[in-house]
């Protein structure tokens, strides 16, 4: 898509981290923009904040892991605006790392509803009336590293529902091209660093009646900074990734029609390459998890 000036822009999870800078990168090229998030007074203080910048900024409360949430969150946009042009499935949540046995079933059921289902409700009550209006348009599923290209042992809940979303964004998008419409699908894998994002506080939204069934490991639990305290006392000095500069950099992969979006792409080659040759010899590709 070469310009986003007057085109209608949907951010899911836009109350805060990369959705909230992708709605910022959005209005600074002109698009109206639509965010949604399940925090109501993080979501409004960020409509707020987007819109005395100039543009125009909406903001819908949505609860992705519910179909007639998001389905109330399509009939707000086409209502207001008449068409949706670019739809960033981009809420996310993670649970704590651990065992696959020590996972609980609560667990799985909010992650999987809200990384997977809640991208599959955004294809579902979006796509059809973007496909009826005729016009060029893009679904850019936001997915992980960590799932979709070399998931890692202890993520088992959070890599899997990601690995997911990647595999859907190929089938849709194949599907889109297949079937010669004017839409396209793109994976967006958030990279360039660690990223300060809320996901590393998404229990904070955790719902009541999904809480983990018995307490989690301890220690399994920390914020960014925590972590990244951690990090510099054991003497690792890892990059972080500014997350405008992310948002910008997924504005120019649409821009220039990537389905792969992530920086240093070029990289994941030798991963994947590796990993299928462990995958055909029989191995697993996984390093082993262990922990002290």
């Amino acid at each position: 898509m070469q310009s986003f000036k007057e085109k209608v822009v949907v951010v899911t999870g836009g109350a805060s981290g990369i959705g909230r800078a992708l709605a910022n990168a959005f209005l600074e090229e002109g698009a109206k923009v639509v965010i949604s998030d399940v925090e109501k007074t993080a979501l409004d203080k960020t409509a707020t904040e987007l819109a005395a910048k100039g543009g125009v900024v909406r903001a819908v409360v949505t609860d992705v892991s519910k179909p007639e949430s998001v389905d109330a969150l399509a009939d707000a946009v086409f209502s207001e605006f008449g068409a949706c042009h670019v739809l960033c499935n981009n809420a996310g949540v993670s649970v704590p790392n651990n065992n696959v046995w020590d996972t609980t079933p609560n667990d799985w059921q909010w992650v999987l509803g809200v990384n997977l289902r809640g991208i599959a409700h955004g294809v579902q009550a979006f796509v059809p009336r973007m496909l009826e209006s005729g016009e060029e348009g893009i679904i850019m599923n936001t997915s992980s590293g960590d799932g979709g290209i070399s998931p890692l042992a202890d993520q088992s809940v959070y890599a899997s529902s990601k690995a997911g979303v990647s595999i859907m964004t190929e089938c849709l998008n194949a599907q889109l091209v297949g079937q010669e419409s004017k839409l396209r699908a793109c994976i967006f894998y958030p990279s360039g660093g660690i990223l300060p994002t809320g996901i590393w506080t998404t229990r904070r939204n955790r719902p009541a009646e999904l809480a983990r069934e018995k307490p989690a490991p301890e220690g399994a639990e920390m914020t960014f900074d925590e972590f990244m305290e951690g990090m510099k006392q054991i003497g690792v000095d890892l990059p972080v990734q500014d997350l405008d500069e992310l948002a910008r950099f997924a504005l120019d992969g649409l821009h220039q029609g990537d389905f792969v979006i992530m920086i240093g792409r070029e990289s994941m080659e030798d991963t994947l390459v590796e990993r299928a040759r462990k995958l055909a010899r029989g191995e697993c590709p996984i390093e082993h998890g262990l922990h002290a």
